[in-house]
């Protein structure tokens, strides 16, 4: 449609078409908030300055010089972006739902809607708790870092049992953004075989059927799709089962096969992560999403296209997969999502979730967050000393097949061993702090030897003295670092993404899908909440036909991927909306604006951002949730969300 935003305006009065928009009559309508000025994006349409008005949660009105007269709050936009509201794709928010459902930390950065559900892993059947096992806690302590007292407490005050309550209960929180929530695989298979069995063994052919009824209701119901993961990352964090993956891993393709045929075939979206060591198997799943070899193509988003900065192929393996996908020869629907923002991922002491790839660095994170003794008894064993040592100077001595793919970057982990790229943030030795590890090494080599020049404190002397006289090389000190101060130890690296061009090229690429943040998981290792805001940047670097497109990626794009309503501010569309400062957003620095804050709902910290200056405003539902730099204080304590269940459900 193509008319102009006066005619439509007129339209709008004309044929109130909305079941539960004000109606507006002959007289001026009365406005709860007019927003002048503004430069209006929406839809991947040319960006037009406008006035917005808002009543009753809807947008009302779009056009020049709107009446004022009539407005209980008139907010000037000169200068300003005016867009929808922000979508985090994939998030890990179903445990802070049910502590913060305002999700401070997002919303703050101009997210209005998230994803939760994602890796298989949610709470669509409650706690699951058998008497033995707490799938809640075990499924996501390791895999999402998230402390087991948060995780137990949360299993405690689960209510409900099956997927529809669970859904019913969104409906009850006073939520911030809106939630679209995914089925997860993992649970299913817990629900379906038991805790033990789903762990161990593969289902029969009535356990097949039975978790194919219980997607397909799920989906009926309103889930927006299914998740399963395949990252040899994730474990589970209890025993008898710390050696294992979580239970969506134990799926071999023909469970998958079957199991996505029914999203195929409701027209939902499957979430997946791709078996990261295994080219063919990475190729042969994701084939599923062709309508060619399966009648009807399967909308698939993949995490994550990324530029690994140990291994150069990644990212340009993304773009190719995707548009291979996609042609009419496969005649696919496949997205990888992509992040907008370098990798960087902090790690306390050996705590960080890709350290799980590696058998030496995992034993460390089989143990609980608090027992240290445990990690030091690991640390001193004589076995494990020779392991790793081994580990860790693989491919950085003499020469091998190891040492050429460091040298050329086609290293098989992720995780980057790299001492000076590693930056020490937090340590009980204050005057470490800021130093990289390769500057600690050498500087400890150098009071070692006696050539270390400058004046030493007593206090890093005795230290020195005490613990780290015996190092001889890079294995020795990473080893004695993690004895001497275990998780009081924070360090940070960038292990992808390094490159803001290449990372500019990914959120590009049509067939790949921005917004994936990772929000509400790792909360000392990630601090990605404000990505989408980083991607916006990015965008603008190619003006504004590219801040058009990025702003359609970010909200109307992902709306139509996960089959919700949202995504656009048209006319009787729901109030969920952003300004943003562009001189602002301009100016930021995300990767400085990382804060480690204490937060109460947790009991715990949390890495997050702080992007106050860039967002002027959110609303949700028509509801202000952050606005003059400061949360609303009724956020999380009325409804402003809504639970976004797939638009072919509802109809």
């Amino acid at each position: 449609m193509n008319q102009s935003k006066d005619s439509q305006v007129d339209a709008f009065q004309v044929d109130a078409f909305q079941e539960d928009a004000p109606q507006v009559n002959a007289t001026p309508p009365v406005f709860d908030t007019l927003i002048t000025n503004a430069k209006v994006f929406n839809n991947g349409e040319a960006a037009v300055i406008e006035d917005v008005a808002i009543a009753g949660g809807r947008i009302v009105a779009r056009g020049q010089s709107l009446d004022q007269a009539g407005a209980g709050k008139v907010i000037d936009g000169k200068g300003l972006w005016l867009m929808p509201g922000l979508f985090d794709i994939h998030t890990h928010y179903d445990l802070e739902l049910e502590v913060a459902p305002g999700l401070p930390e997002s919303t703050r950065h101009g997210t209005t809607s998230v994803v939760i559900a994602n890796c298989s892993l949610g709470l669509a059947f409650g706690n699951q708790r058998d008497g033995t096992n707490d799938p809640i806690v075990s499924c996501y302590a390791r895999v999402e870092n998230i402390p087991k007292s948060v995780l137990r407490s949360c299993a405690d005050n689960c209510t409900w049992d099956n997927p529809k309550d669970y859904l019913d209960h969104l409906d009850t929180l006073k939520l911030g953004p809106n939630v679209a929530v995914l089925f997860p695989h993992s649970m299913l298979r817990i629900d379906t075989m038991g805790f033990d069995a789903s762990v161990s063994r593969d289902p029969t052919h009535a356990e097949i059927e039975t978790m194919k009824g219980t997607l397909r209701d799920a989906l009926q119901q309103g889930y927006v799709g299914f998740s399963t993961d395949a990252l040899p990352f994730h474990y589970l964090a209890a025993q008898p089962h710390c050696d294992k993956t979580i239970p969506t891993q134990f799926a071999k393709y023909g469970e998958i096969k079957q199991l996505t045929q029914v999203v195929r075939e409701v027209g939902a979206v499957w979430q997946a992560t791709p078996p990261k060591d295994s080219v063919i198997g990475t190729l042969k799943t994701f084939l599923l999403t062709s309508g060619r070899l399966y009648g009807k193509p399967l909308k698939t988003t993949v995490v994550a296209a990324l530029d690994i900065a140990n291994n150069w192929r990644i990212s340009g393996l993304a773009k190719r997969l995707s548009s291979i996908l996609n042609s009419r020869l496969i005649r696919g629907d496949f997205y990888m999502q992509a992040l907008g923002a370098p990798f960087k991922v902090w790690s306390d002491g050996a705590v960080t979730p890709l350290a799980e790839e590696i058998p030496e660095l995992r034993r460390l994170n089989e143990t609980d967050l608090e027992d240290r003794a445990e990690r030091l008894g690991i640390l001193n064993d004589p076995d494990y000393v020779k392991a790793f040592k081994a580990m860790w100077m693989e491919g950085k001595q003499g020469w091998s097949l190891a040492r050429l793919k460091r040298k050329v970057n086609l290293e098989d982990y992720a995780f980057n061993r790299t001492l000076a790229d590693m930056d020490i943030v937090r340590c009980p030795q204050q005057s470490w702090q800021g130093m990289t590890f390769q500057a600690l090494f050498e500087r400890i080599l150098a009071f070692k030897s006696g050539q270390l020049k400058e004046t030493i404190s007593q206090q890093e002397r005795d230290l020195l003295e005490a613990d780290f006289l015996w190092i001889a090389d890079e294995g020795d000190f990473m080893l004695q670092m993690l004895r001497s101060f275990d998780n009081d130890l924070s360090w940070s690296t960038v292990t992808a993404n390094r490159d803001i061009k290449t990372v500019r090229e990914l959120l590009m690429h049509p067939n790949l899908l921005p917004g994936f943040n990772d929000s509400g998981a790792h909360l000392t290792n990630m601090a990605f909440y404000d990505v989408n805001l980083r991607s916006l940047q990015l965008a603008a670097q190619g003006g504004e036909a590219d801040v058009s497109y990025m702003v359609k990626r970010l909200t109307k794009d992902p709306a139509d991927v996960f089959g919700v309503e949202g995504g656009t501010i048209d006319l009787g569309d729901v109030a969920d909306l952003i300004l943003i400062d562009p001189k602002k957003l301009a100016e930021y620095d995300g990767e400085s604006k990382v804060e480690r804050i204490y937060r109460e709902e947790f009991s715990h910290e949390q890495l997050v951002n702080r992007s106050d200056d860039v967002v002027n405003l959110v609303m949700i539902g028509g509801h202000t949730a952050w606005e003059n730099n400061a949360l609303a204080d009724d956020l999380g304590k009325t409804t402003m969300g809504r639970l976004l269940r797939s638009v072919a459900t509802a109809k």
